[in-house]
């Protein structure tokens, strides 16, 4: 998984370099598959239950399942990638809202509070705890700031397929569901809004949209849990 995982970061680290102020979002699914295709790897959403392209790009309003195509990037726009890529059999998830050059300092604070519960629902993935000391740590850290999280979505397991058990929810009351053990792959996704929880599926059948139109932000990370520390394997970091 450690392979794949690195694709994804390496993947997303790509997405963001080009991303700038009238670009074509289907030039991202593009890049970034020719990307992966050379690196004998796999788009893992790429016809995943019919999903038509390779990667997720989520811009604005959109929060998840955003579909490339001819919606031109603007300067001011929040765009959120979601890589998914499979390699010798193994996957590995992750997910980055980037800025599109100027934002306004309310955005600025949507994606850092996002980031925020997500390194703070990461650092609850410990051997010992229960599955919602992490949706816990998620909803409180996005509250405290003033938004909210997405509850008709959430997170997964991950390893040899995409979607594994136990889904991970980013809300909730601590110390429930199943005990954390060394060995368990999690993919830890906050979706927060920056106004109402509540979401929609737009006509596509595939892009989720916050009901009130409001921006939203995504962030994700696959993390294994261990004896000692979690390991972000899609960063390759500790977390202290």
């Amino acid at each position: 998984m450690r392979a794949s995982c690195r694709l994804v970061a390496e993947a997303l680290a790509l997405a963001e370099s080009l991303i700038r102020p009238g670009l074509n979002t289907e030039v991202l699914d593009r890049e970034v598959a020719s990307f992966l295709r050379a690196r004998g790897a796999r788009a893992a959403f790429k016809n995943y239950m019919g999903f038509p392209a390779h990667i997720c790009v989520s811009v604005d309003e959109e929060v998840v399942h955003g579909l490339p195509g001819c919606r031109v990037l603007r300067e001011g726009d929040i765009v959120g990638v979601d890589i998914g890529v499979e390699m010798a059999g193994y996957y590995g998830d992750g997910c980055k809202t980037f800025p599109v050059g100027q934002i306004s300092p309310e955005k600025e604070r949507l994606l850092a509070a996002t980031k925020q519960a997500l390194y703070a629902g990461i650092a609850q993935a410990r051997v010992g705890n229960r599955l919602s000391d992490i949706s816990h740590a998620i909803q409180t850290t996005v509250e405290n700031e003033g938004f909210s999280v997405v509850r008709a979505l959430v997170g997964h397991g991950i390893g040899r397929s995409l979607h594994e058990p136990p889904q991970v929810p980013n809300f909730g009351a601590p110390h429930r569901g199943v005990r954390l053990r060394a060995g368990m792959v999690l993919a830890i996704e906050p979706m927060v809004n920056m106004g109402s929880h509540e979401v929609l599926t737009l006509a596509d059948g595939w892009t989720v949209v916050t009901k009130d139109r409001l921006p939203s932000a995504h962030f994700e990370h696959t993390v294994a849990i261990t004896d000692g520390e979690p390991v972000i394997l899609t960063e390759d970091v500790t977390v202290a």
